[in-house]
C-alpha cells in the first residue's frame, strides 16, 4: 500500500509540477499574482472534454492545440491588463484583485455557456491497458498525463535555460529594473511569459479530467489553492521550486488520501500553513529563487 501510494504520489507530483509552472512563471517575471490561473486550466479541461465528445480528437492533440491557443490569447489579455497594472504603486496587491474579479467574470460566463455541471473524457482516450511500474499496477491515463506534464516541464526549461529569449526572461525574474537598463524589452519578454503561462495552464487542464476526475465551471478556485500550495513550497519566482513543491504536493496528497481519506480535502491548506510558519520562503529559498 505505502509503495503504491508513493509511486502514484510521484506521478500526480509531476501532474502538480505542470499545474503550478505557469502560475509561477507569471509571478516571477512580472511580481503578479493571477487569481484566474485555475479558470485557465479549468478552461482547457473543458475544451480538451468538447473536442473529444464532438470530435473524438486525442487529448496529446488538444494539449497541443490549446497550448497554442492559450499562448496566442494571453498576449492581447496581457497588454489590455498587465502594462497600466505595473505602473500602480502596489501591482502585487491589485493585481489580487484584478485577477480575482477575472476569475469571476470567467466562471460566470463559462458557466452560461456550458453549464454547471462536470465533464469528464474517459480514461480510455490515453490508453486502455493499465500499466505496470516496479511491480504497482496504475491506470494507463495517470501514466501518460504524468509523462506528458513531464515532457512540458521539460520544454520550459529548455526555453528557459537554452535559447535566448530564455536568457532575457530569466534576466527579468532576477532584476527587473537591472533587465530594463540593459536595453531588453521588458514588456515583450513579459508578454511571452504571460502568454506561455496561460498556455501550461490550458495544457494542465487537458489531463485534469484524467487526474483530479470531473471538471466544472467551478473548479477554477480549487485549482487556484493547489496551484499556489506548489509553488509555495518549492519558492515564488523559481521554476525548480514549482517541480520540487509538485512532487511533495502529489506525494502528500496520495498518502493523504491512502490512510486519511476523509481529511485529503484539507491538504492544500494545512501544507500553506505549515510552509508559511516554517519556511515562509519557500523550502529553496532565496538563493535559487530566480536561478
Amino acid at each position: 500500500m505505502l509503495e503504491y501510494s508513493l509511486l502514484a504520489g510521484l506521478l500526480f507530483g509531476l501532474y502538480f509540477s505542470l499545474v503550478g509552472l505557469g502560475l509561477n512563471l507569471v509571478f516571477g517575471v512580472m511580481r503578479i499574482v493571477n487569481l484566474a490561473h485555475g479558470d485557465f486550466v479549468m478552461l482547457g479541461a473543458l475544451a480538451a472534454s468538447g473536442v473529444y465528445a464532438a470530435y473524438t480528437v486525442s487529448p496529446i492533440a488538444a494539449a497541443i492545440a490549446c497550448l497554442v491557443v492559450f499562448t496566442i490569447l494571453g498576449f492581447p489579455l496581457y497588454y489590455l491588463l498587465v502594462p497600466r497594472l505595473l505602473k500602480s504603486p502596489d501591482p502585487e496587491t491589485l493585481s489580487i484583485i484584478l485577477f480575482f474579479g477575472l476569475s469571476q467574470f470567467i466562471e460566470s460566463v463559462t458557466t452560461i455557456v456550458a453549464g454547471p455541471n462536470e465533464r469528464s473524457i474517459p480514461g480510455r482516450a490515453l490508453g486502455a491497458h493499465p500499466i505496470a511500474i516496479l511491480g504497482q499496477v496504475f491506470p494507463a491515463a495517470w501514466v501518460s498525463s504524468a509523462i506528458a506534464s513531464a515532457i512540458a516541464v521539460a520544454f520550459v526549461f529548455l526555453y528557459l535555460y537554452r535559447t535566448r529569449i530564455g536568457r532575457l526572461t530569466r534576466a527579468v525574474m532576477s532584476q527587473r529594473d537591472e533587465a530594463l537598463a540593459t536595453g531588453i524589452d521588458v514588456g515583450r519578454v513579459s508578454g511571452l511569459a504571460f502568454g506561455i503561462g496561460l498556455g501550461l495552464a490550458a495544457v494542465a487542464g487537458v489531463f485534469a479530467p484524467f487526474m483530479l476526475g470531473g471538471i466544472a465551471p467551478a473548479s477554477g478556485v480549487g485549482l487556484t489553492i493547489q496551484s499556489f500550495t506548489v509553488i509555495i513550497i518549492g519558492s515564488l519566482g523559481s521554476p525548480l521550486g514549482t517541480v520540487l513543491g509538485g512532487l511533495i504536493y502529489g506525494v502528500s496528497l496520495s498518502l493523504m488520501q491512502s490512510y486519511f481519506s476523509s481529511w485529503a480535502g484539507l491538504l492544500p491548506y494545512l501544507l500553506l500553513i505549515v510552509i508559511l510558519l516554517i519556511r515562509p520562503n519557500g523550502l529553496l529559498g532565496h538563493r535559487v529563487r530566480y536561478a
